[in-house]
């Protein structure tokens, strides 16, 4: 993929460099907050084909890429000229909803380090499946380093929330990772430990409460947000020529004490009361809790709102040292994956197949945008169905109580992360049980219901599914002829038809017949249907020039072929760069054959394989020689 190119039709779709405010990526998106989100493309950059899908929640602009997110997110910032600080620079006081407001800060706060405590996650449970089969044990050194790299991430958290809730509420993050640094301290734990023997500490006279903040959530997010509003304040009346260091003294020496003496405990005791309401919710009906967390898991991602529940999980294996919210995902997750696995086995497309198998593969590491957005979501009952198996999947998942004992994504590694400290026991299994279901039932649903019993090729109406019908040989935009930068092809001398601008670089049969002709240079080929139609597909304006160059045929002159054989590749992205215009006729060379030719595309974005051209004939019946 040119991530360059791309990235320059994403700066033009979100309306310009001087349009954003702020620019963020997680697993799969690139997260744009916009001055202006009326100024933006959305429609033009769903039908790019290196952009999946255009989601705009939360008061962002997201742009959904897959997995080559972040080489894309920094072709943008190199277009944008951006760098790591102006593009996650804080925006400014706008008005819109709370909710808005708080999934902006949860996401920018947290997505930096999303893949590092995914990787964490994985490696904490290959470690318990270690000494679970006995090739580890707790005390070999190689037990202890590996468990060490697993660990750092989350023992030393309020240093890692410090740096990026400093950058999103608009401070110096260095000073606020110091402020977390001071929470994780050894003197400070040291104090703590002394504490549950009875030694009691206290700042001139005022006595603190000791907690351990390592791995904590809600504490130092608090104080970074603080401790940037009292930077601010510092700055306005400093003089310039000292408040490089005095702000930060000031800013270390109120903010620190405080912390340990208000702000830790208050916002500890909250973290408390959310995780305790989590668990009475929990118990109350575990089975109810686990179905409708697994059912609408998915339809919060689409829109955004998963962000919400993040410190709640991460809060929660704070303070219970597990979460049980990540283990009732897993099953959403699997459910989509299956019903991705539906699609592949199910459809004849070969463009949706391969998104499929693709989304498929992703889903199993926990990325479901490419099978949500590419497969399921647009086929609409797959998608369902994968909610359904995420549902009941998500039931007996929370019935087993199991849990996850590591943060991480929701993939298949997360059941290595289910293992108890003790060992496998029903919970484990329990899971894997609430996968399994999930999982196969969303699989067999979609192969069995989940899409038309006809492939794409065949979904057109009765009266154009006979001899006469031409079917699109490629996927993107139809235009009309005229409109073709070419007098030859745009006057109909070489016959009527139609254009396409194609998304992507692959020609497929448009009927049952042969292979007339084939170019020397590969850009052209003349095809004559079983009827006696004649087609000429000419991809691109003077593309003859480049003699072949970036195009690849798959078949000869004098084969047979079938709707959606797979007849010429080309490099759609290398063609563009090197100058020329990709509008490509799809001619009916003997139109003088037949009574009329006319276009029956049902809308302007066009699937090979689905309608595309229909041939009235003459009164006199089939004038095939």
């Amino acid at each position: 993929m040119n991530y360059q190119e791309l990235a320059g039709d994403i700066l033009q779709g979100v309306g310009g460099r001087e349009n954003i405010i702020s620019l963020v990526h997680c697993a799969t998106r690139l997260r744009f907050k916009l001055s202006d989100p009326a100024l933006a493309d959305a429609a033009g950059l769903k039908n790019n084909p290196g952009v999946i899908m255009v989601v705009e929640s939360g008061g962002q602009f997201q742009v959904v890429i897959g997995n080559h997110v972040h080489e894309v997110y920094q072709a943008v910032c190199r277009a944008a000229g951006l760098n790591d600080e102006s593009a996650a620079a804080a925006p400014p006081q706008e008005k819109s909803t709370l909710l808005a407001r708080f999934i902006d800060v949860v996401s920018g706060i947290f997505t930096p380090f999303l893949g590092v405590m995914a990787a964490c996650g994985i490696l904490k449970g290959c470690l318990a499946l270690s000494l679970a089969g006995g090739v580890l044990n707790e005390s070999s050194g190689a037990y202890r380093m590996l468990f060490a790299a697993s660990d750092a991430l989350f023992y030393f958290l309020p240093i890692v929330l410090g740096y990026t809730a400093g950058k999103k509420f608009g401070g110096n993050p260095f000073l606020t990772m110091v402020v977390g640094g001071a929470l994780v301290h050894p003197l400070m734990l040291e104090a703590f430990q002394a504490s549950a023997d009875g030694e009691a500490l206290s700042f001139f006279g005022i006595p603190v409460v000791l907690i351990n903040y390592a791995s904590s959530v809600i504490p130092i997010i608090a104080s970074a947000w603080f401790c940037c509003w009292l930077e601010r304040q510092c700055n306005k009346v400093m003089p310039s020529a000292v408040k490089n260091f005095f702000t930060p003294l000031i800013c270390l020496a109120v903010v620190v004490p405080l912390t340990f003496l208000a702000i830790g405990p208050l916002a500890t005791g909250l973290g408390e009361l959310l995780a305790a309401g989590f668990q009475r919710v929990y118990h109350f009906a575990p089975w109810l809790a686990g179905g409708i967390l697994g059912a609408l898991w998915q339809v919060c991602v689409i829109f955004g709102l998963h962000w919400g529940l993040v410190p709640l999980m991460m809060n929660n294996v704070a303070v219970l040292g597990y979460d049980p919210m990540m283990a009732i995902l897993l099953p959403a997750v699997f459910g989509q994956v299956g019903a991705a696995l539906g699609v592949f086995l199910k459809t004849r497309d070969p463009r949706l197949k391969t998104l499929a198998g693709s989304g498929a593969v992703a889903g199993v590491f926990g990325i479901t945008e490419p099978a949500v957005y590419g497969v399921t979501l647009p086929n609409r009952r797959p998608f369902i169905f994968g909610c359904v198996g995420g549902a009941l999947g998500g039931a007996i998942v929370a019935f087993s109580q199991s849990k996850v004992y590591s943060l991480g994504l929701a993939s298949i590694f997360a059941l290595a992360q289910m293992i108890p400290p003790t060992g496998p026991d029903a919970t484990v299994w329990g899971a894997m049980a609430g996968v399994a279901l999930s999982f196969t039932l969303a699989a067999l649903l979609t192969l069995f219901a989940g899409l038309p019993a006809q492939p794409a090729a065949e979904t057109m109406p009765t009266a154009l599914a006979d001899a006469d019908a031409v079917l699109a040989p490629l996927t993107g935009v139809a235009v009309a002829l005229d409109t073709v930068p070419d007098p030859t092809f745009a006057s109909g001398l070489m016959g009527q038809g139609a254009a396409i601008i194609p998304a992507e670089g692959r020609v497929v049969a448009p009927f049952h017949g042969e292979v007339a002709s084939l170019f020397s240079t590969k850009h052209a080929l003349g095809l004559l249907s079983d009827s006696g139609i004649e087609v000429l597909i000419h991809v691109g304006i003077d593309t003859v020039k480049l003699n072949g160059e970036h195009f690849t045929a798959h078949i000869k002159e004098g084969d047979k072929i079938a709707p959606g054989d797979l007849l010429v590749e080309f490099d759609r992205e290398a063609i563009l760069r090197a100058g020329y215009d990709l509008s490509t006729p799809v001619i009916i060379s003997n139109s003088e054959d037949y009574a009329g030719v006319e276009s029956v595309c049902p809308s302007p974005d066009v699937r090979a394989g689905t309608a595309f051209l229909h041939v009235t004939r003459n009164n006199q019946g089939d004038n095939h020689d």
